[in-house]
């Protein structure tokens, strides 16, 4: 049995969150391995919820450090996961990104892809999903909540008001 047969899958949950939409923001993500578990966060000052979203995502599969694995992605961003399931982000690639909302996280998530085995699957936002859940707790505190407690956060360096 090789390595690559011996890994199990890594499971990756995602969320984001923006208040004003445009607004402060943040993103939440939960990869887990087996019995190991990893949570990361961050927010931004203006952003968007779709932004967030993708950050989510991007994030928690830069963070996997070994190559050709198998990722589940789930995710309650229909943007996210119909982008990638339906073919939209290959449409997209295709046509050079024109008139495309966020290019710069769909370029950065597209090697991501090609690096690893993705399988994105939707869940239905604030319906009780244990790690969907967990993340949106972590993209509210990382962005709004840590605005509204006075913490100066960076601004997202991609987000364009136009």
């Amino acid at each position: 049995m090789t390595l690559a047969e011996r890994r199990q899958t890594i499971f990756l949950y995602t969320d984001g969150a923006s208040s004003g939409n445009p607004g402060p923001g943040g993103y939440g993500v939960i990869l887990r391995c087996g019995s190991l578990e990893k949570e990361l966060s961050a927010g931004f000052s203006c952003t968007t919820n779709n932004r967030m979203e993708l950050m989510a995502v991007i994030v928690g599969l830069e963070a996997i450090k070994w190559d050709r694995v198998e990722v589940t992605v789930t995710s309650d961003s229909r943007y996210v996961v119909q982008a990638v399931n339906e073919g939209w982000l290959e449409n997209w690639k295709r046509k050079g990104f024109r008139r495309v909302k966020n290019p710069d996280l769909w370029l950065r998530l597209i090697p991501l892809l090609e690096r690893h085995n993705v399988r994105f699957t939707w869940v239905h936002g604030h319906s009780g999903h244990p790690e969907n859940e967990r993340c949106d707790a972590l993209a509210v505190a990382a962005g709004a909540g840590a605005a509204a407690a006075g913490t100066v956060l960076p601004p997202d360096p991609g987000y364009d008001p136009e």
